[in-house]
């Protein structure tokens, strides 16, 4: 088992955006919440992203995540694979999950020495973290982290916000972050939920919208 420290440099490490996953080219809808108007300014980014991690794809992925680190067998990995897909409420958030978790899969596989295959990306996350004895908790306050840290750097260019700006709505999250982590190692598949609409209405929307800089 590695050590705490191991541990969290290992998280670290896959959830930074220099870990090839193409995190950056995704925004998770919120080019088209800019485009029309609802989130323009810090303020509304930061309520925008915490419906998102509370009540949206966050919160189940990070169902999702908690259920592939305590799954005992690639039947039990594959279906909620298959699960992890269906869930995406369109096609660019279902490739957004899909791409970069088989990205993720294939750089862990090979420096890691797993054996994992391509999976949506919570899906890879957890199992990836089982098979190297990462814990769970760890695992997903920093998963959720990074989805937020992600969308900010999103917010930077599409917003615009300033950088102290957006890591301001970063570090006002981090205790969301922290309890949802906590609250989702309670939950099973039975839980997968996401309620917030707006936010998939707009990913949905992202797929007519033009000029963009986003592919999701």
């Amino acid at each position: 088992m590695p050590t705490a420290t191991d541990a969290r440099l290992t998280l670290a490490q896959w959830l930074s955006p220099a870990y090839p996953t193409g995190g950056f080219a995704w925004s998770h809808g919120l080019e088209t919440e800019v485009a029309e108007g609802r989130v323009t300014d810090a303020e509304s980014f930061a309520v925008w992203l915490a419906d998102v991690l509370e009540h949206g794809l966050a919160r189940a992925d990070a169902v999702l995540l908690a259920e592939a680190w305590r799954a005992g067998s690639a039947d039990e990995i594959a279906a909620l694979d298959t699960e992890a897909r269906a869930f995406a409420p369109s096609a660019e958030r279902q490739a957004e999950t899909v791409e970069q978790g088989a990205a993720f899969a294939r750089t862990t596989a090979a420096v890691w020495g797993l054996d994992l295959p391509p999976l949506a990306h919570p899906v890879a996350v957890g199992r990836a973290a089982a098979l190297t004895g990462l814990p769970l908790c760890d695992t997903l306050a920093l998963y959720l982290h990074a989805v937020a840290a992600g969308l900010a750097s999103a917010a930077q260019r599409l917003v615009p916000l300033g950088q102290t700006e957006a890591q301001g709505a970063v570090a006002r999250l981090a205790p969301l972050c922290a309890r949802r982590a906590d609250d989702a190692q309670a939950l099973a598949r039975d839980d997968l939920s996401s309620a917030a609409w707006a936010a998939d209405i707009a990913a949905m929307r992202h797929e007519t919208l033009q000029p963009r800089l986003f592919r999701s």
